[in-house]
């Protein structure tokens, strides 16, 4: 990226951790509720570093899903993602040594880095394995960060197709 030139790349990052999820509504056949509140709490990891430690992220989201015909499912979420200072800086800082004229040092602060709403189809093969197509739009509106000079847009769209795989479950349902 333009912005980020001269500075050390990101890496690749990955998540992990704990997520409560709050059914808020009485699950329906399958054993899902239509309608639930995710709460991930999760350390971000740095894969080209050794799993290095980069921050913390806290993305709580409002989740809808349905179930189609043959196994396939259809849902909507939407919520805010915040990240402590360490994971903030690592996104938008800019440390003195890489400050040019064209984009000064910056000290990122912890807080909301953006808001995201998203769209999913998904369809079960078992218990344990299902196939996933999303797209996500993330929004930087009211962003702790948002006068970072690498912010270079406002919104974002992803979109991705995939494979999950549950490798452990309790031996109890939370819902027992």
């Amino acid at each position: 990226v333009e912005a980020r030139a001269g500075m050390p790349d990101l890496g690749t990052l990955v998540e992990a951790g704990p997520r409560l999820v709050w059914n808020l509504a009485d699950p329906g056949p399958g054993g899902r509720a239509p309608w639930r509140l995710e709460v991930p709490l999760r350390a971000v990891l740095d894969v080209n570093d050794s799993l290095r430690y980069r921050g913390l992220v806290f993305a709580p989201e409002l989740v809808h899903e349905r179930a189609l015909p043959g196994a396939w499912r259809v849902g909507a979420r939407f919520g805010p993602v915040f990240g402590d200072e360490r994971l903030a800086d690592l996104f938008y800082g800019v440390d003195p040594v890489y400050a040019t004229p064209t984009r000064p040092a910056y000290d990122a602060r912890a807080g909301l880095i953006a808001w995201r709403a998203g769209a999913s189809l998904s369809r079960s093969f078992g218990p344990d394995l299902s196939l996933f197509l999303f797209l996500r739009v993330d929004s930087l509106a009211g962003a702790a960060n948002h006068d970072s000079p690498l912010v270079e847009r406002d919104a974002g769209v992803t979109g991705g197709i995939g494979l999950a795989w549950s490798f452990a479950r309790s031996s109890r349902p939370a819902s027992d």
